[in-house]
C-alpha cells in the first residue's frame, strides 16, 4: 500500500470512529480469525463509553457477535481461533488477563435465556460463585441473590418461589434472571448477545426498560438485529459489514445523518 493510500485509509477510519474521552473499553485494531483464511472481524477500532448503552449492528454474519464475544473472550472457546491487536479495560489488557478475573469484570448473556435447569431460581444467580469455588456466608449468599432479583426487577415476582427450578419461569423472567447471574459478581460491564430476538414483544419491553436502567450502575454493549430497538435504547450505535467497523456514532447520529452508503443501505433496508 502506498503512502498516500495509507493516509487515506487513516482518515477514513478517523472520520468513523466516536470521540469518547476516558473509554472504560479500548479495542484496537483487533482482527479475529476462526482459520487463517477465514477473518471474522478486521482492524476494529472502538472506544466504548462508560455508563451508556453500545449496540452492534449488522447483517448476519458481519462479525458482530465475534466482536463482543472478544471482549471477555468467548470467542476463545473456538479451535484454532487466532487475535490480533488488543482490548484493554481501562488499562489492563484483557488478552493478558486470567479469563476468571476477566468474567468476573464484564458479564455476559446470550441469544436464549439458559438458566441452569437443574438449579433453583436462588442457585442460578450465585451459581458464578460456586463455580468459581467461592464459599460465602447464607447472609451474604442471601443479599447478593435479592441484590441481582431486585436489579432486574425480578424480585418481587420470584420471591416466594426462590428455591424452584429457574425453568420454572416465562421465557421473559428467564432471561431476566441470566442477567441477575451475570451482575451478581457486580461487573463493569455486561455484554448482551440479541438477548430479547427468542422474547415477545411484552417481555422484551420489559427487557428494553431494564437495560436502560441499568445503565446508570454498568456499561453495556448490545448486539441486536433489531435496528427499532438500537434506535429505541441505545447511546451510540456501530454498523458492521463484511467484518469491517463501517460506522460507529452517537445513534440519534448514525440514523437520521449516516456517513457511509453501506450503513444508510442497512438502516434503510436495502440489505441486511
Amino acid at each position: 500500500m502506498t503512502t498516500v493510500a495509507m493516509a487515506e485509509k487513516q482518515v477514513k477510519m478517523e472520520e468513523r470512529i466516536v470521540d469518547i474521552k476516558n473509554p472504560v473499553l479500548s479495542i484496537q485494531d483487533l482482527s479475529i480469525a476462526y482459520n487463517k483464511d477465514k477473518y471474522a472481524v478486521k482492524h476494529v477500532n472502538a472506544d466504548i463509553k462508560k455508563n451508556a448503552i453500545t449496540a452492534i449492528m449488522g447483517p448476519s454474519g458481519c462479525g458482530k457477535s465475534t466482536l463482543l464475544r472478544a471482549i471477555n473472550r468467548m470467542h476463545e472457546l473456538y479451535p484454532d481461533i487466532v487475535t490480533e491487536g488488543k482490548i484493554n479495560l481501562h488499562d489492563d489488557d484483557i488478552l493478558k488477563m486470567s479469563t476468571i478475573k476477566l468474567r468476573r469484570k464484564i458479564g455476559m448473556v446470550f441469544q436464549r435465556p439458559n438458566p441452569f435447569p437443574t438449579m433453583s431460581i436462588y442457585d442460578n444467580v450465585i451459581a458464578g460463585y460456586k463455580l468459581n469455588g467461592i464459599k460465602l456466608k447464607r447472609a451474604e449468599r442471601d443479599e447478593i441473590v435479592e441484590r441481582s432479583l431486585r436489579n432486574v426487577a425480578l424480585w418481587d415476582e420470584v420471591k416466594d418461589s426462590l428455591m424452584k427450578k429457574g425453568t420454572f419461569l416465562s421465557g421473559g423472567q428467564q432471561q431476566r434472571l441470566c442477567i441477575a447471574r451475570a451482575l451478581a459478581f457486580q461487573p463493569e460491564v455486561i455484554l448482551l448477545d440479541e438477548p430479547t430476538s427468542a422474547l415477545d414483544p411484552v417481555a422484551t419491553a420489559k427487557v428494553e426498560d431494564l437495560l436502560v436502567e441499568l445503565k446508570k450502575d454498568y456499561t453495556i454493549v448490545l448486539v441486536t438485529h433489531n435496528m427499532s430497538q438500537a434506535a429505541r435504547i441505545s447511546d451510540y450505535s456501530m454498523f458492521m459489514y463484511l467484518g469491517e467497523l463501517v460506522e460507529y456514532d452517537k445513534t440519534k447520529v448514525m440514523f437520521t445523518n449516516p456517513r457511509d452508503s453501506r450503513t444508510e443501505g442497512y438502516l434503510t433496508g436495502k440489505f441486511g
